[in-house]
């Protein structure tokens, strides 16, 4: 008897709702069937949606499934969607106009979709994600990141991140299959001295060395090398030199590209400043409008000191290394060979930098003067004006 009546206490009764199981004024959570088939998707009060007009959509990008939630100007929430990829983008142009604004987290994609809604029409809010994870409510799921995303993006001083036109993500491609290249030619480089160092051959360090020094070992008859790793190695350096013509190949096409372009042209005007750091400034930051002054765009690139004050006392330590690394790795490198040529030249930039050097470390001293030529970059971009070393501050 008392097993009869917890099962009925237990039991929801059949309310004859359209499309929702409800018992005690709480909703059940969807089966995943109808999670999968898209039938989950309910409107968030229970009846009917509001009509109220939206004022701005926060969305949680996925590659498959895409979580929406938005408010209006009273900042409450009326809109509440999971559709899948082929849904999405038609039921937003359905329910909002063009004057809502629309915010995502800078992910994978996320610069692919801001373009797509631009050319509808829509203002488009990106978001770095570091700048949305304080604003996550309790567990992380679809639904809590997406609330964070239109939470996060009407904060009056949130930092957005530009959004990228199709020329400079084809550019930045140019440069990270470049990048992963090297990283490959040097792990073969560095495979190669291991092995040969087995049959007591000792290899040069310097890559040129390198290449001029394999051919003379598999040449060399009298220096302990077995027919089977004369043939692996051989093998090896077809992959060396199948690397070098990949990075020579990629280099020719970012030379065609600094030639071409007027602020890529403009910026290799600065010193230890070529085509493949131009290009790279351009992929990355575009003509630098979203960034309000120079000090910014350096902060961005991680060329700034990390700062832990607190109760008046200032604490700087090194540099915060944010942002793009390969970026500021090879603006570091350039700033290293101006350097070197500094010496010999009495210009106020050299001579500030060689007085500098002086002083500190010469890794300091490269990292100021990467500091300074990222400055002077931005200047160069936002008012497209030419390089004039008069107005060079030390």
């Amino acid at each position: 008897m008392v097993n009869c009546l917890l099962a009925a206490a237990v039991t929801p009764p059949d309310i004859p709702h359209r499309n929702k199981k409800q018992w005690n004024g709480l909703l059940l959570p969807s089966t995943a069937s109808k999670c999968q088939t898209g039938e989950a998707n309910q409107p968030v009060n229970g009846k009917e949606e509001s009509t109220m007009k939206l004022n701005r959509i926060g969305i949680d990008l996925a590659k498959n499934v895409f979580q929406l939630h938005g408010v209006d100007r009273h900042e409450k929430a009326i809109f509440k969607r999971r559709l899948k990829r082929d849904q999405w983008l038609r039921v937003l142009l359905e329910n909002t106009d063009t004057d809502c604004v629309i915010g995502m987290e800078a992910c994978g994609g996320a610069h692919h979709w801001a373009r797509e809604l631009q050319s509808r029409g829509y203002t488009v809010r990106m978001i770095p994600p570091q700048f949305v994870k304080p604003y996550v409510k309790s567990n992380k799921n679809d639904a809590n990141d997406a609330e964070a995303i239109c939470e996060a993006m009407s904060r009056p001083n949130m930092r957005f991140v530009a959004v990228k036109s199709v020329e400079q993500q084809d550019v930045q491609a140019i440069h990270r299959i470049r990048a992963e290249f090297m990283t490959h030619r040097t792990a073969k480089a560095n495979q190669i001295r291991g092995l040969v160092t087995e049959y007591g051959i000792v290899a040069p360090q310097q890559m040129t060395s390198l290449r001029a020094a394999i051919p003379c070992w598999l040449e060399d008859a009298e220096n302990g090398l077995t027919i089977r790793f004369r043939s692996l190695l051989h093998g090896l350096w077809e992959d060396l030199r199948r690397f070098d013509e990949r990075v020579a190949e990629l280099d020719a096409e970012i030379e065609v590209i600094a030639k071409t372009d007027p602020v890529a042209q403009r910026l290799q005007q600065l010193r230890g400043v070529g085509p493949l750091i131009a290009t790279a400034l351009v992929a990355s930051v575009g003509n630098g409008q979203q960034y309000a002054k120079g000090r910014q765009m350096a902060a961005a690139l991680g060329l700034t000191p990390k700062q832990h004050s607190s109760g008046n006392k200032e604490r700087l330590g090194g540099i915060s290394k944010r942002g793009d690394v390969y970026l500021r790795s090879i603006l570091i490198q350039g700033a290293r060979s101006v350097i070197g040529h500094a010496k010999h030249k009495e210009d106020r930039l050299s001579r500030w930098v060689t007085q500098l050097a002086q002083r500190r470390h010469t890794n300091v001293a490269a990292v100021a003067l990467a500091n300074k030529t990222v400055r002077m970059a931005w200047a160069m971009m936002r008012n497209e004006s030419d390089y004039d070393p008069d107005f060079v501050v030390g």
